[in-house]
Order: structure tokens, then C-alpha cells, then sequence
């Protein structure tokens, strides 16, 4: 018996070495974890992951297509000399500050239980299916949005799109928000929606400390980034570049630096198709790229408003596209890979 156990262990080994080292991309569900590893020809590119210690489902690490990863390691493996503000920011995500009053963007650890009954948290429901061929993969997912009694707001169903063309990694997502038993009000608030974090190589250069308040109150410190290793810069589809980007309108903005002595550029897209098209960002020089739709008042400074409403059984659907390239796009580029973008439906 132990024989034969031995040897299906070893089998099942063979064929999980087989699958990660195929050509093209391979999802390798690892439940132990809590995650779906996302592979490119044998290469980690990114991991969808579920557990409910990080308060919402989100992709990371990220990497590029030979391997230099873009996001910050912090909280989930802190790396020597980067920041470590704002817990809640990890990998890719999509979540929002007020959601019926309950603040699901900046639940983390670090929030003290004597104020938890504030934040809610997105529980991963289920993996409804998975496919992989060469160029491309698709990962559905299911999550429910909760406050801190565990009480449920909002389903989730959620679908990855990653694509490899060229040189290029692409991760669309996907998602419908449907409310449940009652209506569900996205406050007109700074803090949402989609968003990456990124490594400390790719900030923008600072020299001084800064003070960011959330909905609640809290305020976090963000040190300067110093001026030696980050080499972020902004660029917007509305003509504006660095600091000036953030509360800006616009359909996709770029973010471009270096790390690993490599070029790195990251795009973000907004899909015509969205809710508070075209966005505002909210792409703050210290690593945080985000967009949010919903926020309107905050970055228009009072000139536009939307508090998004669902009633009970309504749905919104949010689709955004992110793109890696290994490499210093040339904006142009930006322009043509968004008209694709605005050309497909989900």
C-alpha cells in the first residue's frame, strides 16, 4: 500500500512539472495556498489569491514576461528598504471605500479590532472555471462582499483575461457587482477602485514626507521615496505627466520606470462600457495606480458628483485592462492598444 502510495505521489508530481513547464500559459490551482498560479511558458506571471487574512481576493506578485516583478512585496513578503504604508495596498485589486458606509478599501491587519465593525471584507466564493491555451487564459471566480458581522452587500462574479502578444502581458478584469436583499450605495469617496501597488524601483522620485487621510479619519505618513532608486514617471491620455496626473480625467494613463536594470512600463485602460467612463486617477508618485470612477466630487473639486446606487438584484459591470511590458512604450502605443481595448466586449 505505501508502495503504491509513493508511487501516485510521484506521479502526480511528473504531471504538475509537465503542466508548469508547457508552452504557453497553465493555471495551477494550489488550494493549500489559496491560490491559482498563473504560468507562461513554465514562468510565474502572476497568482490569483484568496485568502481571507488580506480582506479581498488579488493577483500577485506580478512579473513581467522574463520575470521582473513589478509590485511591492509588502505585507504579503516584505522586501529589505521598501515602504510599508498602507497595508491594504497588495498586488491587483478592485474594492471601494464606502459601500453603504462600510469601508472595504482600507481593511487590513493593521486595523485595531475596536474599530473592525467599520470595514468590510470580500470572501472568496468559488472557482467556477479555468481554461489555459498558448496565448492566452481565463481564470472565473465567484466573492461575496461583507461587513464586519458578516452580513452580505453585494455578489461578485469575476472573470481574468491574461494574454500574452509579443512582448506584452495583458490582464483584463472583469466583474459584475449585483446587490443583495437591500440597495447598495457607493459613496462619492477618494478611496477605490481598481488598483496595483507597485515595487519601490518604480515610485516617483520624492524628497518629503506626506500625510494621506482616509474615510475614517486615519492618517498615514508616507515617507519620501528618496531620489537614487525610484524612476517612475506618469503619463495620461489627457496630455498630463507625473503628480499632476493624479485627479485627472482620462481614458488610460502609463506608468514607466526601470527595475532591474530593465525598462518597465505599466498602462491601465478604462472601458467605455464602465460606470464614470471616462475615470478619474487616483495614481498617487508613492506606488499607488488606481482608477476610480465612483469618486467624482473629491477629484473634480465639487464640479462633478455620482453616488452610485444598486437596488436589490441590480447589477454593474466594471471592466479594466492592465498591460506589462519589459520595455519604454512609446505613448503612441497607448493610444492603439486602448482602440483594441474599446473594440472587444465582455
Amino acid at each position: 500500500m505505501k508502495r503504491n502510495l509513493l508511487a501516485l505521489f510521484a506521479l502526480l508530481s511528473l504531471a504538475a512539472g509537465a503542466q508548469s513547464a508547457k508552452k504557453g500559459f497553465a493555471l495551477i490551482a494550489r488550494p493549500g495556498q489559496d491560490q491559482v498560479d498563473v504560468r507562461y511558458n513554465g514562468r510565474l506571471l502572476t497568482a490569483f489569491c484568496y485568502t481571507d487574512s488580506i480582506a479581498k481576493p488579488f493577483l500577485y506578485p506580478v512579473n513581467t514576461l522574463s520575470g521582473v516583478t513589478i509590485t511591492r512585496g509588502f505585507p504579503v513578503k516584505p522586501i529589505p528598504g521598501e515602504s510599508t504604508d498602507h497595508p491594504h495596498h497588495v498586488g491587483i485589486w478592485m474594492n471601494y471605500e464606502s459601500v453603504n458606509g462600510v469601508d472595504f478599501w482600507n481593511n487590513s491587519s493593521a486595523i485595531p479590532a475596536a474599530k473592525k465593525e467599520h470595514y468590510g471584507t470580500i470572501l472568496h466564493q468559488k472557482i467556477l472555471k479555468q481554461t489555459a491555451s498558448k496565448n492566452q487564459a481565463r481564470l472565473q471566480t465567484t466573492a461575496t462582499w461583507v461587513n464586519h458581522a458578516g452580513e452580505p452587500f453585494l455578489n461578485e462574479a469575476t472573470t481574468y483575461f491574461f494574454e500574452v502578444k509579443g512582448d506584452r502581458f495583458y490582464i483584463t478584469r472583469s466583474s459584475t457587482l449585483t446587490a443583495l436583499n437591500r440597495p447598495v450605495v457607493f459613496a462619492d469617496v477618494k478611496d477605490g477602485f481598481f488598483a496595483i501597488r507597485v515595487a519601490k524601483e518604480l515610485e516617483m522620485p520624492s524628497t518629503g514626507t506626506q500625510s494621506f487621510a482616509d474615510n475614517q479619519g486615519n492618517v498615514t505618513n508616507v515617507a519620501a521615496s528618496g531620489t537614487n532608486i525610484p524612476t517612475g514617471m506618469y503619463y495620461a491620455s489627457n496630455g498630463l505627466k507625473g503628480d499632476a496626473v493624479w485627479s485627472s480625467q482620462g481614458t488610460w494613463a502609463l506608468l514607466k520606470g526601470k527595475k532591474d536594470g530593465a525598462p518597465i512600463s505599466i498602462g491601465m485602460f478604462d472601458h467605455p462600457s464602465n460606470t464614470g467612463y471616462p475615470t478619474y486617477w487616483h495614481a498617487r508618485g508613492y506606488g499607488l495606480f488606481a482608477l476610480n470612477p465612483l469618486g467624482r466630487s473629491v477629484f473634480s473639486k465639487g464640479k462633478d458628483s455620482l453616488n452610485l446606487t444598486l437596488q436589490p438584484g441590480q447589477s454593474k459591470k466594471f471592466t479594466y485592462r492592465i498591460v506589462i511590458a519589459q520595455q519604454d512604450l512609446p505613448l503612441p502605443e497607448m493610444g492603439k492598444m486602448e482602440a483594441e481595448f474599446h473594440k472587444t466586449r465582455y
